[in-house]
């Protein structure tokens, strides 16, 4: 077509004068894409790291997992038809120095397994002696930060429940720990047959048992097949399958999740990204006013000089986008070391085309839609302009199609995030804030103008400030660019800073205040008398709770199978208990519990919160697998749980009857003064060396760490968002640099002196960075409490210290990029800048 040739030739034209004016547009179209390419890159490279070595993590090609007992021998036999088969037993337990009162103990994740172990890999240890010679006659390994708690070296004794053991070497590594999930202590290795007599494996002791097959010469597509085949021998045992397709399923699941999370925060630096592409192009075309208007006068239609000047920024675009692909592949690269030391599973490094063509597109749909509504305006550039004093387009609004087109590329780009990210609904709430965050700041700025104005007025005696506030409400001014574009990046930070407090001081304030010392598991039924007489009789102990507990599988809720319903109480095995009566502090919330001695058909009490959730009504039927046998209860009421209290709660509490022949252990919380934890374990543990003791604080450490890791995590991204804000600030001050120039020679020549033209600037840029911040604290503590009260179901209390942050830090970072371009102003001369206005 003719005229697209026409538009090319003036857009090549055009594009031989260089990137002037365009570097800030490269900038910020640079580093959102190259933020959420590195994300996506990384997530990836997990990802492809867990397919990879799925093998070696999983410990063989499938496994079949039984909770709280060991395969029958008709179900051993029957999986080692299927390949060579080893056992792995994992459980916790109480690792001691020697026993009796003085004996130091810690809590250890124990691996018993079988002289095959490991099918597949290599266990490391120091020294490095093969393992079997390390296991034989009961020899231990542990982990580095067991044996440095309790002191030992190799060579010392190692007590585990009621027997010791030889320490022979120091884990330093094994193969299949990025499949064993959370641990709430450091890892020990033993034989399985040489905890004969620790009286730790019991009946109703909590344990899994994972059974790792090397399936010979099975392809991936065969692997369902053979899943289906064993579920369907093993149906009513309550075994689970896995293979080495989703070797590590939680780590997996994390780093998806925290990776679509972090492509949202990149997305909301794309945003701000395209305040400075949107002020980057409004800028270059009303230089370009006095060339529009003359191709019109030669007779141009306005499609050409949109298609010539779109084909610009297209080019220009593709150039960022580039730039930004590359730096999201290389900067993983570099990173891959450091982020592979801190993670349980291998990751596979390398250049991954998905999350590149998915940041590609975002990055692109930006661009059109930051750069059309300044496009679309060149349309009401008229010829007459040579001959008037017009210093820019006309600011009316475009026409009708161009307004659709934009609202088009909204849409789009808004369900692409909702689609890619494989969280829809945080995705469109997200996208939902963004939009909101930026028409709030659109508004604020307009806002700011206005006071500025109208106290400009007002002002007496103090000219910088009277200078600065009518630069900040006078028309063309830089206002909007920088309330934009630092705004939206320290509501992102606001908001992560508040969530981060809030979480904290769950935590750190609410939590232990009403958290009991310990949690003992484990408690054989003949051994809780002995137990409560110890902690019931003693001073410093002010509140003993305990219950039944076992555990099981959920199979079928309702009509559903368990495999369809995504949600914690589906996934994985999980404790159950049995009531007779009523348990002191239950509120029913529907429903009517069973009566006392009620022996007929089974019952189950559900809680309130999870059923709301999962969609449970009363009178729906539970099954769940207990100990390899399907029971089938009935729902007759709903209770409220509270979690957060650390104290005893169970999603499914079953009548007495239908649970309490089951071998079963007993769960106890402790509540003591901080001076009588110690004796109390020294006492538990050395009269029933199988109970287990988990004390509370070590778990909030646990948390409050992985919570920490979330919140750097978070906290990277975000800063993404703010440096691409402070790019922006940087454009829009170079942009005014030629403003403040005429400005300050007018001022100078009106006899003001340097320190007041300085002041003026600093206030005016003051003023501004402490308006975006402002705005800031307003929107992230919105966002804070939004995620704090829906989403993490926690109370919400606005912090100071980090939004007294902000505003310093939004404040210093516009005085920063305003005084970096105040000296070429300061230093110009009068005559020679108002002799060129002639």
């Amino acid at each position: 077509m003719i005229w697209l040739r026409q538009a090319a030739t003036i857009a090549r034209r055009e594009l031989r004068g260089g990137l002037s004016g365009f570097r800030i547009f490269l900038a910020c179209l640079a580093l959102g894409v190259a933020a959420i390419a590195a994300v996506g890159s990384v997530r990836m490279s997990i990802t492809d790291g867990l397919e990879r070595e799925g093998r070696t993590i999983l410990g063989g090609d499938a496994e079949v997992e039984f909770n709280y007992r060991r395969a029958t021998p008709e179900e051993r036999a029957y999986l080692e038809t299927l390949g060579q088969t080893a056992e792995v037993v994992d459980f916790r337990s109480m690792a001691a120095t020697g026993q009796g009162g003085e004996a130091d103990r810690a809590l250890t994740q124990v691996k018993a397994v079988d002289d095959l172990y490991p099918l597949v890999g290599a266990v490391v240890l120091d020294p490095p002696i093969p393992l079997a010679e390390a296991l034989a006659d009961d020899g231990i390994i542990a982990h580095p930060v067991l044996v440095d708690r309790l002191g030992l070296s190799v060579g010392d004794e190692l007590w585990l429940g009621a027997k010791p053991f030889t320490l022979r070497a120091v884990l330093m590594r094994e193969p299949d720990a990025g499949g064993a999930g959370f641990g709430l202590g450091p890892r020990t290795i033993v034989l399985t047959e040489a905890l004969e007599g620790s009286g730790l494996l019991s009946e109703g002791s909590l344990f899994e048992s994972d059974y790792r097959v090397l399936l010979p010469d099975t392809p991936d597509d065969q692997l369902d097949v053979l899943r289906a085949q064993t579920e369907a021998e093993l149906a009513e045992t309550g075994a689970r399958w896995r293979d080495r397709r989703n070797a590590s399923p939680q780590v997996q699941r994390f780093v998806e999740r925290m990776g679509s999370f972090l492509v949202l925060v990149g997305l909301a630096g794309l945003a701000v990204g395209g305040v400075g592409v949107s002020a980057a192009v409004r800028s270059y075309l009303d230089r370009k006013t006095g060339v529009i208007a003359t191709l019109k006068t030669l007779g141009a239609e306005g499609r050409v000089i949109f298609a010539a000047y779109m084909m610009q920024i297209a080019v220009l675009a593709a150039v960022g986008i580039g730039i930004g692909l590359l730096l999201g592949t290389i900067i993983p690269m570099i990173a891959g070391p450091l982020i592979e030391a801190r993670l349980p599973v291998p990751v596979a490094f390398g250049i991954h085309g998905t999350p590149l063509a998915e940041a590609a597109l975002y990055g692109a749909l930006t661009a059109l839609i930051f750069t059309l509504w300044p496009l679309a305006r060149t349309e009401q550039v008229r010829a007459a302009s040579l001959f008037r004093d017009a210093s820019g387009p006309s600011r009316g609004w475009p026409r009708p199609p161009f307004i659709a087109a934009l609202a088009a590329c909204v849409v789009l780009l808004i369900g692409l995030s909702a689609w890619l990210s494989g969280i829809p609904t945080l995705a469109l709430w997200s996208a939902a804030g963004i939009v909101v965050a930026l028409g709030a700041l659109v508004l604020s700025a307009w806002g700011v103008r206005r006071l500025a104005r109208s106290l400009a007025r007002r002002v007496r005696g103090r000219p910088a400030l009277r200078l600065a506030l009518g630069a900040v409400g006078g028309p063309g001014g830089e206002s909007t660019a920088v309330v934009l574009s630092l705004g939206l990046g320290l509501t992102v930070l606001a908001a992560v800073g508040q969530i981060d407090a809030n979480m904290r001081a769950a935590i750190n304030r609410d939590l232990p205040e009403i958290a009991p010392s310990y949690f003992f598991v484990d408690i054989q039924p003949d051994q809780l008398p002995a137990f409560l007489e110890r902690v019931e009789n003693d001073p410093a102990v002010s509140r003993v709770d305990y219950a039944p507990m076992l555990g099981g599988v959920v199979r079928q809720i309702g009509e559903r199978s368990a495999s369809e319903i995504d949600h914690w109480v589906t996934r994985g095995d999980r404790r159950i208990s049995f009531a007779d009566a009523i348990p002191a502090g239950t509120r029913i919330t529907d429903g009517e519990w069973w009566p006392e001695g009620y022996s007929g058909a089974p019952q189950v009490s559900f809680a309130q919160e999870e059923a709301d959730e999962i969609g449970v009504e009363l009178g729906d039927e539970v099954t769940m697998n207990v100990l390899g046998r399907d029971i089938t209860a009935t729902v007759t009421s709903f209770r409220q749980v509270d979690f957060n209290s650390g104290g005893i709660g169970f999603v499914l509490v079953f009548n007495e009857a239908a649970l309490s022949g089951a071998p079963h252990t007993w769960l106890s919380t402790v509540y003591a003064e901080e001076e009588a934890e110690a004796q109390i374990l020294r006492d538990v543990a050395g009269d029933a060396p199988n109970i287990t003791a988990v004390r509370v604080k070590d778990a909030i450490a646990l948390v409050t760490e992985a919570l920490s890791a979330l919140a750097a995590a978070t906290s990277w991204g975000a800063g993404a968002t703010l440096l691409t804000g402070f790019v922006v600030l940087i454009g829009a001050a170079a942009a005014g640099e030629r403003g403040r120039v005429f400005e300050a020679s007018v001022l100078k020549t009106l006899g003001a002196t340097r320190a007041t033209v300085l002041a003026s600037f600093a206030i005016r840029s003051a003023l501004l960075g402490a308006a975006a911040g402002l705005v800031a604290i307003f929107g992230g503590a919105l966002a804070g409490w939004g995620i704090m009260t829906f989403v993490m179901d926690a109370p919400y209390a606005f912090e100071w210290v980090s939004a007294t942050a902000i505003v310093l830090g939004g404040t210093a970072a516009t005085l920063l990029a305003g005084l970096a371009f105040a000296w070429r102003p300061l230093a110009a001369r009068p005559a020679q800048v108002l002799r060129s206005q002639e």
